[in-house]
């Protein structure tokens, strides 16, 4: 009787295996000896496909990247630059927090990854032709990526244990409920995220607005040009 064929290694079968090591024990679970084992192939045959580790979560870290919707920043999109952000940044969200994991490596910036790349091209690429100025275009990208990795990296409510007895009123005379944070983390966590995405936004509005009244004269176009 033939004996079956293991699957043909490929990019595609490594990042897969590699990201759901990350997504199941974290970063520091992935080896290539690790990763050779869970495919069940030898070491040095991943390395017909990548050249080191970093490789290998650089492309578990782009695969997440490429989930990203990026429909919004379409210039045939109608939505508004404030809504395209806002739609975005959740669409960004949730694809961070289905893989929490890899976030610290996505937090470092997209290198030579080519998702990465294109999200960061979209966002800037909007923020121009909505007419912010280069440099403010660069800098709304910066803050977006600072807001959304950062509400990614940790939950807020998962910080605080679900002993009523850890918070004595003594102590603590305010936070009598923070027990309860740990089992509603999912609520409280999306409505701060959504709190601080609102806010954030309002705040670039009113820039907006301000630059389209003349704040943004033609020097400030000039520098920020030359600033990007």
């Amino acid at each position: 009787m033939a004996r079956p064929r293991k699957p043909l290694l490929s990019r595609e079968r490594i990042v897969e295996t590699a990201g759901a090591l990350v997504d199941a024990e974290g970063l520091a679970a992935l080896s290539t000896r690790r990763l050779a084992a869970e495919l069940g192939v030898s070491g040095p045959s991943l390395y017909n496909h990548f050249r080191t580790k970093d490789e290998i979560l650089d492309a578990v870290a782009d695969a997440v990247s490429a989930k990203v919707d990026l429909s919004m920043f379409d210039p045939d999109d109608p939505r508004d630059w404030r809504t395209a952000l806002h739609d975005w940044a959740v669409s960004y969200r949730a694809a961070l927090a289905d893989h929490p994991q890899i976030v610290p490596v996505l937090a470092q910036g997209p290198g030579r990854r080519p998702a990465g790349l294109k999200v960061a091209d979209a966002v800037f690429g909007a923020m121009v032709r909505a007419g912010w100025p280069p440099a403010q275009a660069t800098y709304i990208g910066a803050l977006m990526r600072y807001f959304v990795t950062g509400s990614a990296l940790g939950s807020f409510a998962r910080g605080f244990v679900d002993d009523e007895t850890a918070y004595d009123p003594a102590d603590y005379p305010h936070l009598g409920q923070a027990h309860l944070l740990a089992e509603r983390r999912e609520k409280v966590d999306r409505g701060a995220f959504e709190t601080g995405l609102r806010a954030l936004l309002d705040g670039l509005a009113l820039q907006y607005e301000a630059g389209v009244r003349g704040t943004w004269s033609g020097q400030t176009r000039q520098d920020a040009t030359s600033d990007s």
